[in-house]
């Protein structure tokens, strides 16, 4: 992986990474010379025990540009600057211009709940140049190196002495809420180790107390045992619909391997996780003929010590559960957390399965 570190003008951090060497050609640009003022804020909600954040300075983000303002694109004109300079690279991160949190957020004024800075960490991954491709469009290569990248980033994030969790994900499609078209995923970096990763911790060290092994040492065998709701096995990582899941097309994938980041799997391991992954994400396109919408989360242990128990996981929610038909969260999802699914995952992953890959190039869909 090679990779090299500039400073945009308005004070953001730029980080280039590339399958070969680093070369920009223009001025490093960002669309506006002067910082937003980002105060983010958190308060406690006290009967769901959570932080909840509030920036008010994101009301004015870019919203579903025309394509030829298109801020995640190389500048092509320099009198109107995009994130990104022209050059050879493959993906690129920078500290987002609209935060929901923020390393140097400053102390807010008491507010009528437990209110406290929004301290965190806020970047955005761009996966290609290319603003029309999908992430399932990278080469094996770069989707090991994308591997890479959310690795270092998690490293380089822990390292500032104030993150305990990283989630790196990507919404796609405007049914998710998208309001940029080019592919792209974000980072969040917190404070404190946000619920659902709290709950994971908590259930896999408990399991991991009673048998004395890591959850996922006894569920991988379990799935390649039972084989029918497996949706692609590479060897040293695999993809399944979860006996659990929530959503109806729901897709995991896993090292076989249990480990708890991505920096601990070996370049093998990371090789076969890519190559899954992608397998994953073009199936999920293919499925019914379409780009399928999707929220993709990359689940790794917090960083506030050793936790060998945490199964490092990536998990997609496919949006749609039939042609033309969106999951929405309706009554018993929102109000009660519990998900009604309309499918048992062993056909879903069996439909999975019979996507033929061939059908599903980019410009096909």
């Amino acid at each position: 992986m090679h990779q090299e570190d500039f400073m945009k003008p308005d004070g953001r951090s730029l980080t280039l990474y590339g399958l070969q060497p680093i070369r920009v050609d223009s001025e490093i640009p960002s669309p506006s010379p002067e910082p937003v003022d980002a105060r983010p804020v958190m308060r406690w909600h006290p009967l769901r025990g959570e932080w909840v954040m509030y920036a008010a300075h994101r009301l004015g983000r870019t919203f579903l540009p025309p394509p030829e303002y298109n801020p995640l694109a190389p500048t092509s004109d320099p009198e109107h600057p995009t994130e990104l300079p022209r050059g050879q690279y493959d993906i690129a991160v920078f500290q987002n211009r609209f935060p929901s949190l923020t390393l140097t957020a400053p102390a807010p004024e008491p507010g009528p709940a437990e209110t406290r800075a929004g301290v965190g960490a806020c970047e955005v991954v761009v996966f290609s140049q290319d603003a029309g491709g999908r992430l399932c469009d990278l080469t094996d290569a770069q989707m090991d190196l994308l591997l890479q990248v959310w690795a270092d980033r998690t490293t380089r994030l822990a390292a500032t002495g104030q993150i305990k969790s990283v989630l790196a994900f990507e919404n796609r499609g405007v049914e998710v809420g998208v309001t940029l078209h080019h592919p792209h995923g974000q980072l969040y970096a917190y404070d404190h180790i946000p619920p659902v990763q709290a709950t994971m911790l908590r259930s896999a060290e408990a399991f991991h107390a009673d048998l004395g092994r890591p959850w996922l040492a006894d569920f991988v065998p379990e799935e390649r045992t039972a084989g029918e709701r497996i949706v692609h096995d590479d060897g040293e990582a695999l993809s399944v619909v979860p006996p659990f899941a929530r959503y109806t097309y729901e897709t995991w994938v896993l090292p076989a391997r249990p480990v708890s980041l991505l920096s601990e799997l070996t370049g093998t391991e990371r090789a076969s996780f890519a190559r899954v992954l992608r397998d994953a994400l073009r199936r999920l396109d293919g499925l019914f003929g379409g780009r399928m919408p999707y929220l993709l989360t990359v689940h790794q242990a917090p960083l506030d010590g050793l936790h060998p128990a945490f199964p490092l996981h990536i998990e997609v929610y496919p949006y749609l559960r039939a042609p033309g038909r969106m999951k929405y969260l309706a009554g018993t999802e929102q109000g009660a957390g519990e998900f009604a699914n309309d499918k048992f995952p062993e056909v879903a992953a069996q439909e999975l399965r019979a996507v033929t890959l061939e059908g599903v190039a980019r410009e096909q869909l």
